[in-house]
């Protein structure tokens, strides 16, 4: 045999065949990242203005509780600051 096989497969199908799998999967990759990398933008910039004007106390809630709650503990106090600047008015 010149060329080798694995099997009944020669390996000079397997060497053609193989850039072409990489190439189709590296594709598909690419089709599951685009909406993950779009998507984490807004995350990245709301938790910057949330630790840009968060109290100590939120800050607080972030590092003991977790994103999520102290962002609800955020939202809820600027929420509360409208309605009392709308009633001033």
């Amino acid at each position: 045999m010149l060329w080798g096989s694995i099997g009944s497969v020669p390996l000079v199908v397997v060497g053609l065949l193989l850039p072409v799998l990489l190439l189709a999967l590296m594709l598909m990759m690419e089709r599951v990242e685009r909406p993950l990398r779009t998507g984490s933008g807004s995350g990245i910039d709301e938790l910057e203005a949330f630790l840009d004007s968060a109290r100590p106390e939120e800050v607080e809630t972030f590092v003991s509780q977790g994103y999520a709650p102290a962002l609800e503990r955020y939202w809820r106090r600027r929420r509360f600051t409208r309605l009392l600047a709308g009633r001033v008015r």
